[in-house]
Order: C-alpha cells, then structure tokens, then sequence
C-alpha cells in the first residue's frame, strides 16, 4: 500500500480567488495589510504559511480569531472543482490510502470534498484546526499509518509544500496546475513534476 498525501487549495480545488480574499481580510482586519497584492500572498506560500505570518509579526492566535468571521461568510461555491483530479483520486482510493494535508480548516474542507464528489477518497483531513505545520502532519500520517517513507508521497502546488515534504523525509511531488508557477515549482526540485492530473497515475507505476 501507498499513502497519497493531497495539499487541497491548488491541487484538488481552484480556490486562490476565494484564499486570497480571505487572507486578506484577516489581515486588513488585523492592521496588518498586505502590499503588494497577489504577489506578496503567494510568497507567504514559499515556506510553511503560518510560520510566513510569524515572520511577518503576525499573532497567529488573532489570526485565528480574525478568519473565523470572515470563513464564515465564505461561500464554497466561488471556488471551482478540478473535474480532472476526481478520476485519478479514485483510482489511487482503490488499493492505497488516500489523506488530505492542508494550511486550510478541515470542516471548509470536508464540506468542499463533498461538494465536488471527493468525499468518501480520503482516510483523513488533517487542516489547519489539526496543527499548522505540514511537516509534523505527515511525521503524524507515518506513525500512525506504519507506510515506508518511499512509499510516501505529498502532491502539492506551492514550493513549501515540497520544502515541507522533503524535511519530513518522504517523495515530493509538485503540479502546475496551481498556485505556485511552473518555474517557481521546478526550482523547489521535486521528486516528481506534472503538468496534469493524469500524470500523476504514474507513481502507480513505480
């Protein structure tokens, strides 16, 4: 058996639109705007997302406290599924453990993953509410599923999702399909590098 570790925004849904308004938001609420626009929001994705806020001096616990109002009033609607991962999603589900791993909450998730005809693939959504770093996540999905970490592998579309797969010893495998460009996902040097869902079929293979 594999474990398939799935990243959520970017990956199994376009939700930048929906993220960065949210992000946004909390932090215009905060004082704490960003400048410079889209640009300046993906970088926080450059590394871990929260430990990008820190850096930036942002209390993650107001953080918190500021998105739950504003994820409120989000309506899962304004993101849009990728219809091409759903196929491949349920393949994998077929003899292989399938989690998410996300800096997004679990419950927007879930709802998300059953909006879009995800639900009933993955084993477990391990968010935001679960811990922020992706890294202990995934050392959380070794211990508890005993799979070898060559038989582990973490889809993302940002380049600190491959920082974080690589430092917690497992393949990383980046799409770019995403957030994060082509180029910007190349220089992380994943394992493995796909320009489309289907591709992804191939570490089957191996």
């Amino acid at each position: 058996m594999k474990l398939f570790l799935f990243d959520f925004d970017g990956v199994l849904v376009d939700s930048l639109d929906v993220y960065e308004k949210t992000v946004t938001a909390c932090l215009k609420k905060m004082n704490q705007p960003l400048t410079r626009g889209r640009e300046e929001f993906l970088e926080l994705f450059e590394g871990n997302f929260y430990e990008s806020l820190v850096k930036k001096g942002v209390d993650l616990n107001e953080f918190m406290k500021a998105s739950a109002d504003i994820l409120a009033q989000v309506n899962l609607k304004d993101t849009k599924p990728i219809p091409a991962v759903v196929p491949v999603v349920k393949e994998f589900h077929k003899n292989h453990c399938l989690l998410v791993i996300s800096s997004n909450e679990s419950s927007s998730i879930k709802e998300a993953l059953e909006l879009f005809h995800y639900d009933g693939y993955f084993r477990e959504i391990l968010g935001s509410d679960f811990m922020f770093s992706k890294k202990e996540k995934i050392f959380y999905a070794i211990k508890k599923y005993q799979v070898i970490s060559e038989n582990i592998y973490y889809i993302g579309d940002t380049t600190g999702d491959i920082k974080e797969g690589r430092e917690a010893g497992i393949k990383t495998v980046g799409v770019t399909w995403g957030w994060h460009s082509k180029e910007k996902m190349a220089s992380a040097e994943p394992d493995y590098l796909f320009d489309t869902p289907q591709e992804l079929l191939q570490l089957n293979e191996n």
